[in-house]
This record gives structure tokens, sequence and C-alpha cells, in this order.
């Protein structure tokens, strides 16, 4: 075990935190997060790694967790900022982590699946692919048919750049099934009702059975239109933004494309968040969208000055991203006016993960920052 560097702290109290144990906060995918967001924030910590961090952090049980461009897995302390313990892999770490229970689970540059105690930081078992793996995985659990002990604790899925899909025995780290695609799969698998969706870098939006590893769909995306970000999966229906130059919304019954919400010249890598009328997603155009839930139609847009890779997420009437522009940005839900921004500086292509209304996020400066509540002034009543 060994911690670092020391976080930068200001006298913020976190309290106790909720949960965001995986990419987006749910099997999902939806990037809404509970509660709400204070009307200014302030930094509360920060942790000072040795690389970029491209991985997008998650929070369980008072425990931080992402990777890094050093090639470790760090896992912090939610209230203190200070490193608890870090695990070294042979290669940078893109994807984010995700927590079930007493173990989380990252994906390598290195093509290895981790399985890592969270108290000890210990391995308890890796899994080799054919390439590298840069999305999340998603838990789910065994299927009510299987014989007692069969699929362990659960079902572990991820895709890799080895064109495949993989599913395992989220305990043993044993492989299951696979599933192989036409092409890279770069985003975290949405699991609702024994099915995972996810769209790959083959222009196809991809719908297989949890229990069999067997397709139920493929819906064609059309030419050069490649699926980096994750797909959000909200009554029946699947959201996504592609390079072909288009964000779409898919029927999951029907397989077929209710509506779509295209750009003129630029791709959509961000993934989306789904709200109950809402859907908000980056794009390579430095903008923000907003767009009616039920026909695509285009609301409000928010300029920045780089492009928006990273995913928003919708806490309450607000939404928060990080732009490659090296800001932060609060917005309103209602009509995409800025309510606060903080300046990093540098890059970010992270998500922010939201908890108990506080924001984290890395960004390429080599920090993970954590946001919170600012103190309320004299005149609400604070002395």
């Amino acid at each position: 075990m060994l911690c670092l560097a020391a976080p930068i702290l200001t006298l913020t109290s976190l309290g106790a935190p909720g949960d965001w144990p995986m990419f987006r906060g749910n099997s999902g995918q939806s990037g809404v997060a509970s509660g709400a967001l204070a009307e200014e924030l302030e930094l509360a910590w920060s942790f000072q790694a040795e690389g970029a961090i491209v991985s997008s952090p998650v929070v369980a049980d008072g425990r931080v967790f992402f990777g890094c461009d050093d090639g470790k897995l760090h896992a912090l302390d939610f209230e203190s900022g200070e490193e608890l313990w870090a695990l070294a892999t042979e290669d940078i770490i893109e994807a984010p982590p995700m927590v079930h229970g007493d173990t989380v689970y990252v994906g390598s540059s290195d093509f290895f699946m981790y399985a890592v105690d969270v108290e000890s930081g210990q391995l308890k078992w890796k899994f080799e692919t054919a390439d590298k793996i840069a999305g999340g995985a998603t838990w789910v659990a065994a299927p009510s048919g299987a014989k007692k002990g069969e699929a362990g604790a659960g079902r572990l899925l991820f895709g890799s750049y080895d064109t495949r899909l993989y599913c395992l025995d989220a305990a043993k780290g044993e492989e299951l099934w696979r599933y192989e695609t036409g092409n890279y799969i770069n985003g975290t698998p949405a699991v609702d009702a024994g099915v995972v969706v996810f769209g790959g870098c083959d222009a196809v939006l991809h719908v297989v059975s949890v229990d069999t590893g067997k397709a139920l769909a493929q819906v064609e995306l059309g030419p050069d239109s490649h699926v980096a970000g994750s797909v959000a999966l909200a009554g029946g229906r699947a959201y996504l933004g592609h390079y072909g130059n288009a964000f779409v919304c898919v029927d999951l019954k029907e397989h077929t494309t209710v509506w779509s919400h295209r750009h003129k010249s630029q791709p959509f890598f961000s993934s989306p968040a789904v709200g109950e009328e809402r859907v908000v997603f980056g794009g390579r155009d430095k903008r923000l969208h907003c767009v009616q839930r039920s026909d695509g139609k285009e609301v409000w847009s928010f300029p920045t000055r780089r492009k928006v890779d990273g995913s928003p997420v919708i806490v309450g009437d607000k939404v928060v991203f990080g732009s490659g522009d090296g800001w932060m940005f609060v917005l309103s839900l209602e009509d995409g006016s800025e309510l606060w921004s903080y300046e990093i500086g540098r890059p970010i292509m992270s998500s922010p993960a939201v908890v108990d209304g506080h924001v984290l996020v890395g960004a390429n400066d080599s920090r993970l920052y954590c946001f919170g509540p600012a103190p309320k002034g004299p005149e609400e009543g604070i002395k």
C-alpha cells in the first residue's frame, strides 16, 4: 500500500457519501444522479496523480476509485481525498472502474480486466483479452435458472478493442461466453431486463441476451457511424451518438430509429444523460446539446471552446459537465443558462460522478477534483 501524493484540502465537510458505483451511475447508463446541487460549488479537495486522468471516477461506501495514465487504479477516501491504496497495471487505465459489493473491477490498456478487493487493494483475479479495454464493466445478477454457485456472485459484462463483448463469472473471473462484433468496443455496456445493449465501432447497435450471449438484434446505424460512447436505456429505447454526425433514439422492440438529431459536419462521442423529458449530450462541435426526449428536437445548446467528449450528468434541474477547454460547468436544465463554472485549465475528458451534492472529475492535469457546496453567507443565516 503506497500513498503517492497528498490531497489539496479546503474546509468543506463532505459528510457520509452515497454511491455512484459505475460509469453513468447505473446499469442502464442513464447519467442521472439523485439529490440536488447547491447554487454555488467550491473545491473541497484535489488529488495529484502521476498521469492524465481520462478514466471517470466512481464512488461507493465512502471510497473514490479511478484509473489513470500512470497505469494505476487509485482508491481515495471520499471525505478527505487521501489515498487509501493504488494497484499498478502494465499500461494506462482509460476505463472507468465499477464497484459491486467488496470488489472493484477495472479494465486496463494492458488487455486485462482486474478484480480488486475494495478494502485492501489486493488482486482477486485478472482476465486477459486480446486488446486494450477502454470501457467500463457492468455487473448483473446470475440468471434465475442457473444452479446455485454456477455463476458465482453474478456476471460481469465488458467490451474490448479485440472486438468482443465478454461475460465472466464475477466472483471467479472465468469466461461464461463471448460475443463477436466487427470492430472495437469502446463504451460500457448497458443492461436492462436481461438484455445487454451497446454500440460498436462496426457502426451497429447490438442487442444481446445476458443469459446466452446470443444476438437478439443488430441495428445498422449507417456508413461510418461508429459508436464510441455508451448507450443509455430508458423506456424501452436506446439513446446514443455516433461518428455519422448524428445522435439517435432507437426503439428496442421494433429495432427502428425513432428520431435522429443530426449535425452538418461533427460527430458525437459523448454518452448521454437521459432525463424524464430531456436528453443531454456533448458534441465534437464544442457544444453541449439538450433535446426533447420525445422527438429529438433541440431545446438549447451551450457553447464551449473545445470538443465535449466527456459525458454530462443530470442532477435535479441542473446538468454538470466538463469540456476539452478545461472548464467545468453547471447549467440550468430548463434553458441551458450557466449557473456555475470552474477553470481547471487543462482538457477534461473524464465524466463526472455526482454523489450527495458533490461533483468528482478527473482532468489532463493529472488531478482528480472534488467540488462541494460553498458555505452560505451571513445573509442566509450563517454567522
